[in-house]
This record gives C-alpha cells, structure tokens and sequence, in this order.
C-alpha cells in the first residue's frame, strides 16, 4: 500500500502545484492587462511591475489553495477511474475510504500550511503591495501617520494630527472625555501640542497644552507644560495600526485588534469574521476534497473535461454560499464563528451524505 499512497500523493501534489501556477499565472495576466494603462501612466520601471506582482501572488495563491486542490483531487481519481486504475485498486481488495484517505492527509497538512500562509505570509505580503500601489499608482489609501481619530475606551476619544513613529511622538493632540451617563455631555478635553510616550514608565506625556474640565457651574482651566496621563489604553504599536486594513494584518496583530475594539466600546463583528476566516477558509480545501472525491469516483464519459466542470460548479457553489453568509453575518443574522464557518459546514454535511453511496 505504501507504493500505492506515494504514487497518488505524488500525482496529487503535482497537480495541485500545476493548478495554482495555472491560475495564479491566469490571474496575473488579467490584472496586468487591467492596470497596463496605469503602470505607463506613472512610468512604473519593469522590475517594480515584476516585484509588485511578486508580493501580489500570495493573496492570489491563498483565494486559489481550495480551488487547486479540489481540481487536483478531482483530476487524480477521475484519471485514475477513466484508465480503469480505479478498477484494478478496488479489485485488489481497497476500499474507496482506503483509495481515499492519501488525498485527505495530504490536503490536511496543505490546509494546516495555509492556516500559517494566509495568517502571516498573505498580510505582509499586501502590506507591500499597498505601498507600492501608493508610490507608484498613486492608489489605495495613505497611512503616513496623520489624521489619526479613533475611540479608547466607552467614553474617551483621541485625535492625533501627526504620529512621528520614530519618537513615539503624537503632534497635536486632542483628547475628549464623556460623561458615561450621557454620552452627549463632554467632562474633560486635553489638548497638547504634542504627546511622547515614556518607554520606562509605559505612560503618555503631554507637553504644551491646556487641561480643560466642565463642570454644571463653568469649566476649570489647567495650563501645563508636562502632563501625565495614566489612563490612556493606546501604545505606540496601536497607533500604527489603527488604519490598517484587516487584510494586512496578521492573526496577532487581528487579535489585538479585536481586543481594542471591545475594549472602546466598539462592533467587532467585521474583524472577528476576518480573523475566523483566517482559520475557516484553508480548512475548506479539505472539506472540497471530502465532499469532491466521491463525485470522481466513478467512471464518466468526458474525461478531463468533466472533471474541469465539476470543479468549476463545485467552487461556484461554494463561493455563493460563503456570499450568502457573509451578508447575513455582517447584518447580524448570524454570529462571526458561524458566518466563517457555515459553508464549510454545509459542504461537510453534503460530504458526509455523499461519501457512504460510493460505489465500493
């Protein structure tokens, strides 16, 4: 049986590389005729075309893991049925679980990869992505540290006009504080001409500035030129991401990001979908291949053909149902765990129905 595994793992591998080089390539072709007229626009030298879609070939690698995978699992028992293969291995004595069960170790360690892949290779991969498309395409969105307006907490919001990250300095800076009772009714502001954060002391500072507190009678005026302020719940590293795309995150830097949310008062509804799907979506290369397998195991007229095309409405199902519930979960009809998990779900439902009518 060794011979046997190693000979479909090889088989399967194979055309699970060929199929992402196909449609990574595919992909890259088409974004490329889509923005030549913007690359000659700006003038873009050829090696930054390249390295640009160097560091956009992860993003397009992790969305196609799934598809290459099913089409690679599909293509391999169904060449192995359309040559009789099938016939001689089910004649031997194996039965289409044991036929089975080299594509779904093999899909498990790929899907375990891709966890890892899409959970920190994919983000600082676009991270570069996005800055290049800001150099040089004059696109995306502009992160230089300014204009930064967020909530810390239930009752406090902060503005930054400039954030040097090299000195942990925030230049003109506002911060406001509510009443808990009534979110209308402002208690205190601060504002300062700039705020450093003490790296011994793990506080902020304020320098140059004015301490203002209301109160029912009027409102008490501080002047000051050096101000520690203990309650603040925002680092230096916060800052940095606070304008970050969920996309260029990783799954820590995600996390952290939901903390802060909850933490301020805020949904983290869009950021808890992003950070299950991290986890959800490379497991659905081994629910595919679960729920596609039993469909290639019987003999078919068509050959490569149908297996394309039971590949195509297969990622097509798949993909309306991830739709549907994204839609639903971002209205929140459904909670972020179920919203990242149903299609998964659904398709292994269908597996485990479909999986026992093989034929044996």
């Amino acid at each position: 049986m060794k011979i046997l595994d190693k000979y479909l793992v090889k088989q399967f591998i194979q055309t699970v590389l060929f199929g992402l080089l196909s449609f990574t390539l595919i992909f890259v072709i088409i974004n490329m005729v889509e923005n030549v007229g913007s690359f000659l626009d700006q003038n873009v030298p050829t090696y930054i075309i390249v390295y640009y879609y160097v560091v956009f070939s992860p993003d397009i690698i992790k969305m196609m893991t799934p598809v290459a995978v099913l089409f690679a699992a599909l293509f391999t028992a169904g060449k192995a049925s359309n040559l009789s293969e099938l016939t001689a291995i089910k004649a031997s004595g194996v039965s289409m679980y044991r036929f089975m069960l080299p594509f779904i170790i093999a899909t498990f360690f790929i899907s375990i990869f891709s966890i890892y892949f899409a959970g920190y290779i994919v983000p600082e991969a676009n991270q570069t992505k996005v800055n290049l498309e800001m150099k040089y395409l004059n696109s995306g969105y502009s992160f230089s540290g300014s204009n930064i307006f967020f909530q810390d907490s239930k009752t406090r919001i902060v503005n930054i006009s400039f954030f040097d990250e090299s000195r942990n300095t925030a230049m003109r800076v506002s911060i406001e504080d509510f009443d808990r009772n009534d979110p209308t009714h402002m208690v205190s502001r601060i504002d300062a001409a700039n705020l450093v954060y003490d790296t011994l002391s793990h506080v902020w500072v304020a320098h140059n500035g004015i301490e203002r507190t209301f109160t029912e009678t009027g409102q008490a005026v501080n002047f000051f030129n050096s101000l520690k302020i203990t309650n603040l719940n925002f680092t230096p590293e916060d800052l940095s991401t606070k304008q970050q795309r969920p996309e260029e995150m990783n799954l820590g830097e995600l996390k952290n990001l939901i903390n802060n949310q909850v933490r301020a008062g805020n949904d983290p509804t869009s950021t808890l979908i992003e950070y299950y799907s991290r986890f959800s979506f490379p497991l659905a290369s081994l629910i595919v291949v679960l729920f596609g397998l039993p469909l290639s195991s019987n003999k078919r007229r068509g050959g490569l053909a149908i297996q394309v095309g039971i590949n195509i409405l297969v990622t097509f199902i798949y993909l309306v149902f991830m739709q549907i519930s994204l839609a639903f979960g971002k209205n929140g009809a459904l909670s972020p765990l179920l919203t990242a998990w149903s299609a998964n779900l659904i398709f292994l439902a269908a597996a485990l129905i479909t999986i026992p009518r093989m034929q044996q």
